[in-house]
């Protein structure tokens, strides 16, 4: 063989060398870009408040304890849980909400009746320190028991919603 031959054959073995090489690399390539962005096509599960009532306070401290978490504007609560009213008409004879001072954010908040989700109370913007008494239902409820959802609004500098806690309440109305 000549050594002319021996070159062109050694010359379409280094293309041929190279040609697999570029595939591999190529394949490579797609193969990590696929990966980078398949990642950022799903969403990362939303976070849900939970309800806090008498009954899975401890339960969720505990949880929170747990997991390290503190979400933003953590929020000690202070009030009472029942609401009683001689009429639907009149200041509540204990209705207590205050947003204590050992919080950071103002809050305002709003009851809603669990069984139509009739709003009945909007409350004003508490700042940390103050509290409400004597408490007037914006809607004038008939004599019986409701089961309520009370949603604190957390608030930033703008007041604006930093986040929100719920809790239950429950407004007796006298017969």
């Amino acid at each position: 063989m000549s050594e002319q031959e021996k070159n062109g054959k050694k010359g379409k073995g280094g293309k041929i060398a190279l040609a697999v090489c570029l595939v591999v690399i190529i394949v490579l390539l797609g193969v990590v870009v696929f990966l980078l962005f398949r990642g950022q096509d799903e969403e990362e599960p939303k976070r849900r408040n939970v309800v806090v009532n008498e009954d899975n306070v401890d339960e969720v401290l505990e949880s929170i304890a747990e997991d390290g978490y503190v979400p933003a504007g953590y929020y000690e609560v202070i009030m009472n849980s029942t609401w009683n009213f001689t009429s639907g008409d009149v200041p509540s004879e204990n209705a207590y909400v205050e947003n204590a001072t050992t919080n950071t954010n103002p809050v305002y908040f709003d009851v809603v009746r669990q069984d139509t989700g009739e709003t009945v109370y909007e409350s004003p913007i508490l700042p940390v320190g103050t509290h409400l008494e004597d408490i007037v239902l914006d809607t004038v409820l008939e004599a019986g028991t409701y089961d309520c959802l009370l949603t604190y609004h957390l608030l930033d500098e703008e007041e604006q919603d930093v986040s929100t806690l719920q809790m239950t309440v429950q407004i007796v109305i006298a017969q």
